[in-house]
C-alpha cells in the first residue's frame, strides 16, 4: 500500500494565486489525498466554491474536491503570529482533526509548485526529514558562531545535539514520517522560545541583524530543530528549490514581485529576466484549477518568452 501524506500550505491575500498552482503542480505530479490550506482574511473567486465541511473538526472549514485523488481543505486560522512563523503550529493542528491515519505530513509555501513526480516526496522523508538548504548563508558548518549560539539555547532548555548541520535550511518547506513527530514538537517550542525568550515579534515578517540568534525567526527554529530532534535528516542543496540551475524537485518563487503580480516586459527592462520560478508557476495555473482567462494565460506566456529573450542581450549586474 502507498503511504498516506497530507499536505499544508497557509496563506493570505492574493497568495491564493500560489496556492492554486501549488495544488495544480501536486494533481499534475501524481500526489493523492488531502491538502490543508490555512488562511487568513477572506477566500477567493476560485476558492469560495469550497463548501462548508461535514467531517473536519474545524469551526468554518470548507472543502472543495478538485478531483477524485484530491480535497483541499480551507482551514480560517486565529493567531495573533504571522503565518510563516505558524508553521509547526499549524501542522501539529491538522494532525489532531485528519480523518484518516496519516503517514506522514508536509509544508510547502504558497509560492512553491512543485516539479518531479510525487512518489519522490514520499520515498525522501523514508530517508529522515526532508530539508532544502538556503542560498543564503548555505555554507553554515556545525561549529560556525550562529550555530554555537544555537547550541547554547538547546542546552539552555535541557535539550542536546543529534545532528551536526553544516547548512542553513530553508523553512519553505519540509516534510517528515508521522515518527518524526519530534521535530514539529520542536520546531514549534523554539519560535516560542523567540517570543518568551528573545523578545521577537512574531505578528509580522521581518528581520533583523544576523548577529541575532533568530535574526529570521520561523527559519532560524527550523535550523535549531533539525540540531536537536533525535530524528534522521534527508537533506538537498539550494537546486531542490531552483536557486540555482539543475534542480529536479520544486520551484520556490522567494521575493518580490511574485510570479502572479510580475510584469515581466518591464522587468526586463531593468535587466530582470523571468526566474525558473517564475515559468514553473505559469506552467501551473489551468488545470485542474483553471486561475486565469486562457486569453490572459496566453498574453503572460508571450510576455515570458519575449522577457527571457530580452535578457539574453540586456542583463543587469
Amino acid at each position: 500500500m502507498p503511504n498516506k501524506s497530507v499536505i499544508c500550505t497557509l496563506f493570505e491575500g492574493n497568495y491564493h494565486y500560489g496556492v492554486a498552482a501549488l495544488v495544480n503542480s501536486l494533481q499534475n505530479k501524481g500526489f493523492k489525498g488531502d491538502i490543508y490550506a490555512g488562511y487568513k482574511g477572506i477566500l477567493s473567486n476560485w476558492s469560495r466554491l469550497a463548501i462548508s465541511n461535514y467531517d473536519i473538526n474545524w469551526k468554518d472549514a470548507k472543502t472543495i474536491k478538485i478531483s477524485e485523488e484530491i480535497n483541499i481543505h480551507f482551514i480560517p486560522v486565529d493567531t495573533k503570529y504571522h503565518l510563516t512563523n505558524y508553521k509547526p503550529f499549524f501542522l501539529l493542528d491538522v494532525l489532531k482533526i485528519t480523518t484518516i491515519s496519516v503517514d506522514g505530513i508536509f509544508y510547502f509555501d504558497p509560492d512553491i509548485v512543485i516539479k518531479c513526480e510525487w512518489l519522490f516526496f514520499e520515498r525522501w522523508i523514508s530517508h529522515g526529514v526532508a530539508l532544502v538548504h538556503e542560498i543564503i548563508s548555505n555554507d553554515m558548518p556545525f561549529n560556525h558562531p550562529i550555530r554555537k549560539g544555537w547550541e547554547e539555547l538547546i542546552f539552555k532548555t535541557g535539550g542536546q545535539i543529534y545532528n551536526k548541520i553544516d547548512s542553513y535550511i530553508n523553512a519553505g518547506f519540509f516534510g517528515l514520517q508521522i515518527q518524526n513527530i519530534n521535530f514539529l514538537y520542536n520546531f514549534s517550542k523554539f519560535i516560542e522560545f523567540a517570543v518568551n525568550e528573545n523578545n521577537s515579534d512574531l505578528t509580522k515578517i521581518d528581520f533583523t541583524s544576523r548577529v541575532d540568534l533568530f535574526f529570521a525567526k520561523d527559519q532560524d527554529a527550523l535550523n535549531i530543530a533539525a540540531m536537536c530532534s533525535d530524528v534522521k535528516l534527508s537533506e538537498m542543496g539550494p537546486e531542490a528549490m531552483d536557486f540555482l540551475y539543475g534542480g529536479f524537485t520544486m520551484s520556490h518563487a522567494v521575493g518580490s514581485p511574485k510570479p502572479w503580480n510580475k510584469n515581466f516586459i518591464l522587468s526586463s527592462f531593468y535587466g530582470k529576466s523571468p526566474t525558473l520560478a517564475d515559468k514553473e508557476f505559469w506552467k501551473n495555473v489551468q488545470l485542474p484549477i483553471k486561475i486565469y482567462s486562457s486569453y490572459y494565460y496566453k498574453l503572460k506566456t508571450i510576455s515570458i518568452k519575449i522577457s527571457t529573450l530580452i535578457g539574453r542581450f540586456y542583463k543587469k549586474y
